[in-house]
């Protein structure tokens, strides 16, 4: 490996590690959804998904809440991201 490869890993493992924070959050509920979720899918997003799953975590709690159980509709730029989470959420309950 080289020098630049191995300081992009290590901007990727930081970049990882503040996301991972970031998924902590004041409701257990979204913890231990959105944690796994980071985990299992940050290796396969780019720099653009990265990007919006940030923006993502930057909303409330009680509105992230409501959209991953389906109580209301999440924003427009935010529904196949809320989806693709509720697939995962699916995936570990059955």
């Amino acid at each position: 490996m080289t020098q630049s490869t191995d300081s992009n890993q290590d901007e990727l493992k930081d970049e990882l590690r503040a996301m991972l924070w970031a998924t902590r959050r004041g409701m257990l509920e979204l913890d231990v959804i959105l944690t796994p979720y980071l985990q299992q899918t940050f290796a396969s997003m780019n720099q653009e998904a990265i990007a919006h799953f940030k923006s993502f975590l930057e909303q409330d709690d009680p509105d992230l809440y409501a959209w991953l159980m389906g109580f209301e509709t999440p924003k427009a730029e935010f529904q196949e991201l809320t989806q693709n989470i509720r697939q995962f959420i699916d995936s570990k309950i059955q």
